[in-house]
């Protein structure tokens, strides 16, 4: 499976700044590198470009994402809530979602965001099996939202 970001996904970083481009990349490679035969889904939203693994095409069915922002990336946990943070490094107060905010990847807690990983992806996993659906790990990038009007970079 190739690494290299799709076509969209590259239009869509031009507008941040090339460190938070970077950042975002960077992000995306750690992610993929552990979890290739996920979909990748791509949210070009009006305040942020978000994209997510899943273990299928859907938005509910994502264990991780990164938002990008004007400033700085998100590196979050779409069901967050649900997994073990002993250091509690993670930020967020909603019912779902937990995110760490990356200015600087030399400063990313690789070692603790892969067992984080690990715990979300077994329980997106769980959450298919109880829903009775069938994973469909194929390694794909789906674009699945463009947002005509955007409230960031341009």
């Amino acid at each position: 499976m190739a690494k290299e970001a799709p076509s969209d996904l590259e239009k869509f970083l031009r507008p941040f700044p090339k460190d938070v481009q970077a950042n975002a990349l960077w992000l995306r490679e750690f992610v993929r590198d552990l979890y290739p035969l996920c979909n990748e889904l791509i949210y070009d939203g009006p305040y942020a470009l978000a994209f997510g693994w899943s273990t299928t095409d859907k938005l509910g069915d994502t264990f991780c994402s990164i938002a990008v922002y004007s400033k700085y990336v998100h590196f979050g946990f779409y069901r967050g809530c649900d997994i073990a943070d002993p250091e509690q490094r993670l930020s967020g107060k909603g019912n779902q979602y937990r995110y760490l905010i990356v200015h600087d990847t030399k400063e990313f807690p690789k070692t603790y965001i892969k067992k984080l990983l690990k715990e979300a992806y077994a329980n997106s996993l769980t959450r298919l099996t109880i829903a009775n659906k069938k994973p469909a790990l194929q390694g794909l990038t789906i674009t699945k939202s463009i947002s005509p009007k955007k409230r960031r970079p341009s």
